[in-house]
């Protein structure tokens, strides 16, 4: 089982970014899929959700309006574009697949919002 998330980086305030992670080794589009951030020093935070089929989401309130999950279950990848970048999306973004007992992460992708 793999997930693999890229497309982070060091963007501007104001910027966008678009997150992806490729999932191996599981049958993707049986899976809830989330997306998670931690911030030095802070607890690991739900920022988005997207249920197996793509057809339910869900977004904390600080991102809400800004980011956008979606996902392809031919490719078996969820996405995570986000636009308006504020200083206080700077974390590191985990991806999360979860169906009945499995719980499987990814290793991270850094995230950085310049002021």
């Amino acid at each position: 089982v793999q997930l693999v998330e890229s497309g982070g980086g060091l963007v501007q305030f104001g910027g966008s970014l678009r997150l992806s992670c490729a999932a191996s080794g599981f049958t993707f589009s049986r899976y809830n899929m989330k997306w998670y951030r931690q911030a030095l020093g802070k607890e690991r935070e739900l920022v988005a959700s997207i249920s197996s089929a793509g057809g339910t989401t869900g977004y904390a309130a600080a991102v809400k309006g800004r980011f956008t999950i979606s996902r392809d279950n031919v490719k078996n990848t969820v996405y995570l574009e986000m636009n308006s970048l504020k200083s206080a999306d700077t974390a590191v973004y985990f991806c999360n697949a979860r169906f009945l007992n499995n719980d499987y992460w990814g290793q991270g992708t850094q995230v950085t919002v310049s002021s």
